[in-house]
Formats: C-alpha cells, structure tokens, sequence
C-alpha cells in the first residue's frame, strides 16, 4: 500500500476506532488492524486466528469486508 493509503487506515484504526481488513502479500495472512506505529512503518495486526503480528506496510492492502 502506499503511504497515503496507510496514512488513512491509521487515521480509521486509531482515532475512530475501526479493524480494518488487510492482507499480507507477501505471505497471503489475513488481519485486523490494531494500531500503527510510525516510526517503523509498520502495522500490528490480528491475525484471524487470533495472534499478534507486525507488518511492514509496503507489504500490506486493505481488503473489503
């Protein structure tokens, strides 16, 4: 994803509070967001089976519910 696109996922998942649905490409998971980190560029996600997970968001694209 790009910069931008992150940037708007951030905005819904830490200030109103949405999961947005996203997907891995490069390993294929499927997650929720959970919160960002902008320093590291990355994404906490949950995965659906529950675990934790940090991804780069380069590697990253928004999914529809």
């Amino acid at each position: 994803m790009k910069d931008k696109e992150r940037t708007g996922i951030c905005q819904r998942t830490e200030r109103k509070g949405e999961r947005v649905k996203v997907r891995n490409l490069k390993t294929g998971e499927i997650g929720y967001t959970s919160f960002c980190t902008e320093e590291g560029g990355t994404i906490q996600v949950t995965l659906e089976n529950g675990q934790l997970d940090s991804w780069v968001y380069v590697d990253c694209e928004e999914l529809p519910d």
